[in-house]
């Protein structure tokens, strides 16, 4: 495997690849076409320098993510609006009078808002929680901060478990899967053809689900070690190390995308497995729109003629 630097997302019947600072999201309309919209976006990793530096980058990278994430799930919505004529709530008119054409700039932010809050409070407050009220009958300190990071894990398969029951995160759980193919297929060598992503692994060491569980782990081992009293502090603490455990993360999750070592490869198995129940194998519609997003910002065929010489010397692909 070769680091190619692509990476992307999956969108409502679609896929977002980004390739340095352009990014492109392809989309299977209703009609069966694909959409294909060509973008931009300078991460804050980029124009500011201090947010480049090692264990400070992973805060700002992730915020990219989000903010880049919000953007081209609002563009792949758009397709897919209801138009059978419902009437909108009375909450709905509210926020149209009130904000008119600021109403789709005030509710990106909320609701990055309102999960990233969420995500506070289900992954890090709720563990701390249901395990203090183990405390009477635990006295190590260790055990009671393993304890809560195995609640945190339990809570996040649970999660991930019941979403994926859903007939519309299934479908987004396939595409996830067409946008890992694609990357394994370009980094190990393949041109890039629906043949060759379907035959490759819906697994890949740099999603975004191998960082969370990163993150999850890490948490045990600093929670282990950074100890303080009450309930109150110990909230406190955890919002407060949030950003240092997510650069910690991120440091290895940069690691393990550009080394094929085996300790970075056994590190990256929880991740991996995980991967097994957030991406599905996609059918070939899927791959389609997943090649029509990686064409579009990134040439795959010079980077396996400069990655591969040795099977594409003679001017394939």
């Amino acid at each position: 495997m070769k680091y190619s630097g692509i990476g992307g997302q999956a969108v409502i019947e679609g896929i977002m690849m980004k390739n340095k600072q352009e990014y492109a999201t392809a989309v299977r309309k209703p009609d069966g076409g694909i959409e294909v919209q060509k973008d931009r976006y300078v991460s804050m990793t980029e124009k500011v320098k201090l947010f480049s530096l090692p264990f400070v980058r992973g805060v700002f990278s992730f915020a990219d993510s989000m903010i880049l994430g919000m953007k081209t799930l609002t563009f792949s919505a758009g397709f897919f609006e209801d138009d059978e004529g419902e009437e909108p709530s009375k909450f709905e008119k509210w926020l149209d009078d009130t904000l008119g054409e600021k109403l789709e700039k005030f509710l990106m932010p909320a609701v990055m808002a309102f999960s990233v809050v969420a995500a506070v409070v289900i992954f890090m407050i709720l563990p701390l929680g249901i395990s203090s009220l183990l405390r009477p009958l635990i006295s190590s300190d260790t055990v009671m901060a393993f304890l809560e990071g195995v609640i945190r894990l339990a809570i996040f398969i649970a999660y991930i478990k019941l979403v994926s029951n859903m007939e519309d995160i299934r479908r987004t759980f396939m595409y996830h899967g067409a946008e890992h193919k694609c990357i394994n297929c370009i980094e190990h060598g393949l041109e890039l053809n629906v043949d060759n992503v379907r035959a490759s692994s819906k697994q890949h060491k740099r999603c975004g689900t191998s960082f969370l569980i990163i993150v999850m782990m890490i948490s045990i081992l600093f929670f282990m070690v950074i100890r303080v009293e009450g309930l109150i502090p110990k909230i406190i603490s955890r919002i407060v190390l949030i950003p240092v455990i997510a650069g910690v993360s991120y440091e290895f999750l940069r690691l393990a995308g550009r080394s094929d070592s085996a300790v970075v490869n056994f590190l990256s198995k929880p991740g991996l497995w995980m991967q097994n129940m957030t991406t599905k194998e996609p059918d070939d519609s899927m791959i389609e729109v997943a090649i029509a997003a990686v064409e579009a910002v990134f040439d795959w065929k010079t980077y396996l003629k400069d990655n591969f010489p040795e099977k594409y010397s003679g001017g394939k692909p």
